[in-house]
């Protein structure tokens, strides 16, 4: 299914963890040059939000209602998706749940839609929340037009739009555009207080970390479309161009949390899974194990798996001096064990696109682009070691040239689907 794309320039560069930084301020210097556009200044605290939402399934829905429920003097004006039953849809949604009368010239669907609404006028802050096969093209063209952006994470499923994303965040630095992903516990406040203890030493040196997403089955669509790239988009999760599968594309949240706890990312990983309850249509497993590994020796278990059986979505932590459940309790081996307040809680995903707008409006630079593309590319790593049954090095990984979307995207043929198989799997 793999099909090898031109890598753009500002990609081309060999990454190491000593270059890594460097590469990436000469790539964005490199778009800003390649796409000139006027530096953005902060809104003033009364100024309007004007919101372009591209991706209207149930995540641009539910992001549409989390971002009015943000801030006050937010507005919708512009909708895109690549289906127009969706666009009609989430616009009947917005006139009758959330008060929101979307013109009908200002929603757009087809390959472009997402031009079009970006460029409606007056829009200021895009969400982005199609399938992340299609975010860094997608952030890429919001950030080039100026505006700010909340996208859902994962932020790519392959190397290629991961380096994507990470040298355009460093064009909105440079830009002075907000960005905020979609990781909700990095703006939960139990979250957030919890790593702060954990870094300030509460539970001594990191010795290991574990991180888990265990739950069911996922939706599917059935043989909806009339063309196979149709059929495949509408039942985006199942395919791994389009999702990166389910390691990244849900789990990414748990490894997250163990990448931020870190402040790093791993520099190797191997592991193994599966498809055993998974039948029928698509390609992506339902079972991960990998273990990884960071350049101090820290090494973190992931599992995740979407099968029958008990649940548990939670990270775990266990230090020299005592253990931690990120967001809800720390328990040092002596003295006072914390456990996160009950009180006062609110909806992170509601918080996060207020973090963005109070951003915005303040000047209190706020950009998630590269801590999340960090963790994008720790689960595709794990991902890679699975499917190849080989050990993944982060040195070899962020430098992989195959792109998984097709390089010419149209209504008809679709990328070849193929259960990975260890030892046949080629690397992307």
């Amino acid at each position: 299914m793999n099909q090898t794309n031109p890598i753009p320039s500002q990609t081309e560069a060999v990454f190491n963890r000593r270059q890594f930084i460097s590469s990436l301020t000469a790539a964005s210097a490199t778009v800003a040059a390649t796409f000139p556009s006027i530096i953005t200044s902060h809104a003033a605290p009364d100024d309007p939000i004007r919101v372009a939402v591209v991706g209207c399934g149930g995540r641009g829905s539910g992001a549409s209602g989390n971002v009015l429920d943000a801030a006050p003097n937010v507005k919708i004006v512009a909708l895109a998706d690549i289906f127009p039953d969706k666009v009609e849809k989430a616009r009947e949604m917005m006139a009758k749940k959330l008060n929101q009368e979307v013109p009908a010239e200002h929603c757009f669907s087809g390959w472009d839609a997402y031009q079009k609404a970006i460029a409606v006028p007056g829009v200021n802050y895009v969400i982005l929340a199609t399938s992340p096969g299609f975010r860094p093209m997608h952030f890429k063209a919001a950030i080039e037009a100026g505006k700010h952006v909340f996208m859902e994470k994962p932020v790519a499923t392959d190397a290629p739009g991961v380096r994507t994303v990470l040298a355009v965040g460093e064009l909105a630095k440079q830009k002075n555009l907000c960005v905020v992903v979609g990781t909700q516990r990095r703006h939960s406040p139990n979250y957030m207080e919890c790593v702060k203890r954990i870094q300030d030493g509460a539970i001594g040196d990191i010795v290991t970390l574990r991180a888990y997403w265990n739950g069911q089955g996922i939706w599917h669509r059935g043989d909806e479309g009339a063309t196979e790239m149709e059929r495949q988009i509408r039942n985006w999760y199942h395919y791994i161009w389009l999702s990166g599968d389910h390691i990244c594309e849900q789990h990414i949240h748990n490894l997250d949390v163990c990448n931020w706890i870190m402040n790093d990312h791993p520099v190797k990983c191997w592991g193994m899974g599966g498809r055993q309850c998974r039948t029928g249509s698509g390609e992506i497993y339902d079972h991960f194990s990998i273990e990884y590994e960071y350049a101090s020796g820290v090494k973190m278990f992931s599992f995740c798996r979407q099968m029958p059986g008990e649940s548990n979505v939670s990270e775990a932590v266990n230090g020299s001096k005592g253990e931690a459940k990120p967001g809800d309790w720390i328990r040092p081996k002596e003295g006072s064990a914390w456990r996160a307040s009950k009180t006062g809680i609110k909806d992170a995903f509601v918080t996060e696109h207020t973090d963005l707008i109070t951003a915005i409006r303040t000047g209190q630079y706020i950009n998630r682009a590269k801590g999340v593309a960090e963790s994008t590319l720790t689960a595709i790593m794990g991902r890679e070691a699975a499917y190849s049954g080989k050990l993944i090095e982060w040195d070899e990984a962020i430098n992989w040239k195959t792109s998984l979307v097709p390089e010419k995207l149209e209504w008809g043929p679709a990328p070849k689907v193929e259960v990975p198989m260890p030892g046949k799997h080629k690397m992307v």
